[in-house]
């Protein structure tokens, strides 16, 4: 079933209801999905001094590696 034959379908039970039962049809919109964002770790202390400790290794590294004839 198309997008077009439901609406088609919705409509046509909507004017049933109406003038078979004499109701009314009241039609929403459909609420959209929230938008989902990246989850991401906040980082603590542990964490930054990890980085850091991280960026003094490379740096030594670096240095040996330059200094090598």
């Amino acid at each position: 079933m198309t997008k077009d034959e439901l609406r088609a379908e919705l409509e046509r039970q909507a004017k049933r209801y109406k003038d078979v039962y004499g109701g009314e049809v009241t039609t929403y919109a459909a609420q959209p999905d929230p938008e989902r964002k990246p989850w991401r770790k906040k980082s603590n202390l542990l964490d930054e001094a990890f980085e850091k400790e991280l960026e003094k290794i490379e740096k030594d590294l670096q240095s040996k590696e330059a200094a090598k004839p």
